[in-house]
């Protein structure tokens, strides 16, 4: 995914900047970047690896020497940022959200049209941020690259822009990520989570609306373009992706996954002994669950944080799942002969909820009952990076399906799109008998004593805004604007 922070201030922004960004350490895994902006110096910028150490770290030094008033951070899940920029928009610093599934045919029209060229990265790819400044100097001043830019994604791009002036903030068209302002009487800040600023003396102001671009200064917010009216702001962000106490749309991330926990309570018949959350997104969860229910709140295992990384981190699966594996101590007194039901976010490979089950047996559980904090998975995301996995056989639930399929001789190359289309609804509807066959066969598959999705419907509610302001494409296919 990937967060930012800005600050545009009358004094300097360096300390507000750098622990802004640190807050957005759970979005991103990969890249870091710090640029500020001074009349005597101008830009100053710092990029670092933070595969295998902290934000913090990496950048102590850079907090110490970097002065500005004007600055941008990021935290990227894989390109370098922020870049700085040289054109005849004059230099800025820019650092970008989202995903770009239309990249080689953007880069071959800007070739096309003249004589641009493009760095590789260390991996062969194109640096998306890099190719979000080329589209934008496409046009006569950067409102109109902007939004020229976004409308020739084919995905979903939030873009932020520092120059020496101030920071220009564009929400991505259909609002599927969220940029929010804070203001204090020297300053404005501009963050991916709301909740960044609160400790550095900043109030919120507002969240800007699908697709607003704004001008940040110190004096205030001036919006250049005016917002959407559709929005389709990504469902993940609470179950999965946002930090407890964020909140977007007016919606706190914390309380939708307690009413997640309470209506999967709801729906439930079976008596385990404890509720356990897999920490940490699944303990609200949990915590839902348990009140709802009566049933105990338990911690059967403990989350190591000190030293391990965050477990999507490598891009070898079989390091992503050891370090889930290292990463929870067992509690051996909770989990010896205890019926357990255990809430994750979500099952995607199903890789690491398999061994974590595994793991519980081994240490004397009796059942190990699976409840995930949202529907099955079908789809991988075409607005985010939710998950750079090359397939959709990635995911558990494909692999099931080519499983069930094989069985009954169906061949899915040899069907139209309308016809898998048709399919795939059917396994993604918690009332067809799909749906509970694909249910059945993954709970077999991953040893768990039962297996229990939280249904769509309910998880909309669990939100509690219209569900055509949502979106639910990794759940139900639906296209991105299909429900407006």
């Amino acid at each position: 995914m990937g967060g930012f922070f800005g600050v545009a201030s009358k004094e300097d922004c360096v300390f507000d900047l750098f622990f802004g960004t640190d807050y957005h350490s759970h979005l991103g895994t990969r890249r870091a970047g710090m640029v500020v902006y001074n009349r005597q110096q101008g830009f100053d910028r710092a990029i670092h690896n933070i595969e295998n150490a902290p934000f913090r770290t990496k950048f102590d030094k850079e907090v110490n020497v970097m002065k500005g008033n004007i600055g941008i951070g990021c935290i990227s899940d894989y390109e370098p940022q922020p870049l700085m920029v040289r054109s005849h928009h004059g230099t800025y610093a820019i650092s970008t959200v989202g995903k770009i599934n239309n990249s080689d045919k953007l880069i071959k029209e800007l070739f096309d049209k003249g004589h641009s060229h493009f760095l590789e990265m260390s991996g062969g790819d194109i640096n998306a941020t890099e190719l979000v400044a080329s589209l934008i100097n496409q046009k006569e001043n950067l409102v109109e690259g902007i939004r020229y830019a976004q409308e020739s994604i084919d995905g979903s791009m939030t873009i932020l822009i520092m120059t020496p002036k101030g920071i220009y903030a564009a929400r991505d068209l259909l609002g599927r990520t969220p940029v929010s302002i804070g203001k204090r009487q020297d300053a404005h800040c501009v963050s991916f989570e709301s909740f960044a600023y609160l400790n550095l003396g900043y109030v919120a102001d507002r969240e800007l609306g699908p697709g607003e671009i704004v001008v940040v200064t110190p004096e205030g917010v001036q919006t250049l373009m005016q917002p959407g009216k559709k929005m389709k702001i990504c469902t993940f962000l609470w179950v999965y992706y946002g930090y407890p106490s964020s909140s977007y749309e007016g919606i706190s991330v914390e309380k939708m996954r307690y009413n997640c926990g309470s209506l999967l309570a709801e729906r439930d018949d079976v008596k385990p002994d404890i509720v356990a959350g897999i920490p940490d997104s699944g303990t609200a969860h949990a915590i839902g669950y348990a009140n709802r229910s009566g049933i105990p709140f338990s911690r059967p295992f403990i989350k190591y944080t000190p030293t391990w990384p965050r477990s999507f981190m490598p891009s070898i699966q079989t390091q992503r799942d050891l370090i889930a594996k290292m990463k929870l101590i067992p509690v051996q007194d909770l989990i010896q002969g205890k019926k357990l039901l255990l809430i994750d976010d979500s099952i995607v490979r199903g890789t690491q909820l398999g061994g974590t089950t595994e793991f519980l047996y081994q240490s004397g559980a009796k059942e190990v009952h699976i409840r995930p904090a949202c529907p099955p998975l079908l789809f991988s995301c075409k607005y985010l990076n939710f998950s750079r996995s090359a397939s959709e056989m990635d995911l558990i639930t494909r692999r099931v399906l080519r499983d069930i399929q094989k069985e009954q001789g169906y061949a899915p190359e040899q069907s139209s799109p309308e016809e898998e289309e048709a399919i795939l609804k059917r396994y993604a509807d918690p009332d067809t008998e799909e749906y509970k066959d694909m249910v059945e066969r993954i709970g077999k598959q991953l040893n768990f004593t039962s297996l229990c999705y939280h249904r769509l419907d309910d998880m909309i509610a669990s939100v509690g805004i219209d569900r055509c302001k949502l979106c639910t494409y990794c759940w139900d296919g639906a296209a991105k604007d299909e429900e407006q």
